[in-house]
């Protein structure tokens, strides 16, 4: 999943980030509001935690041109405006959820999961392909009925490729959903972890097959 964090208060947003990071999430954090609408029009993104409060563009003109485009992006308002009539506010302007600081990170990341259920709809909560099957509550990948081991960026790659089974994925395109911004890394290094995928999945009867011209693909493969 990832996820933007447009927030201008740099010790907050490091904290934040680092936190989110930890479980699991890819997280782009942007600190200036112009900037912030910029990435919103041109990257994908599965959620956006957006303060009010930032420099040359509010989070409120954010928010009304985000719905303008007709975005469904999930965005969860983060802010220290408290008041009743703020919330009632930024409810109606197209927030999804509005929580006040200071917060509890564990009431953080439980609204998010929330947000990201409700967006998804009640759809089956396991994905599966063949014999890996995802868990989206808990986050996890089993392979014939046993945990399968990632790392954190393995288990990135692997969860955008599941969530796009039988759909070829380009290389840009997927790169972009698991490295932020900020990472010092190429397209090049998505080779690497899908290299090390095909290694875990070999003996399964799921397979990363490369299509020239069209990227990656998540598939079945049939029985011999």
């Amino acid at each position: 999943m990832r996820i933007i964090l447009i927030e201008d208060q740099p010790d907050l947003a490091h904290w934040l980030a680092r936190a989110l990071t930890a479980s699991g999430y890819v997280v782009d954090v942007i600190g200036d509001g112009i900037d912030a609408d910029n990435a919103l029009k041109t990257e994908e993104y599965d959620l956006a935690i957006l303060d009010m409060n930032l420099p040359r563009l509010s989070g409120e003109t954010i928010l009304q041109r985000l719905r303008a485009r007709h975005q469904t992006l999930p965005v969860l308002v983060l802010t220290a405006r408290g008041e009743l009539s703020d919330k009632v506010k930024g409810l109606e302007m197209g927030a999804d959820d509005y929580l006040v600081k200071p917060f509890e990170l564990d009431e953080l990341e439980a609204r998010l999961k929330a947000l990201l259920r409700r967006h998804q709809g009640h759809e089956n909560a396991w994905l599966q392909c063949g014999d890996l099957r995802y868990s989206k509550q808990q986050q996890f990948f089993e392979l014939a009925g046993k945990l399968l081991t990632l790392t954190r960026r393995e288990h990135t790659v692997l969860e955008v490729l599941i969530r796009r089974k039988g759909q070829p994925l380009n290389r840009e395109r997927l790169f972009n959903q698991v490295f932020t911004l900020d990472d010092n890394a190429n397209q090049e290094a998505i080779e690497v972890y899908i290299h090390r995928l095909r290694k875990k999945l070999d003996g399964s009867n799921v397979s990363i097959t490369t299509l020239r011209g069209l990227g990656y693909l998540l598939e079945q493969r049939d029985a011999p």
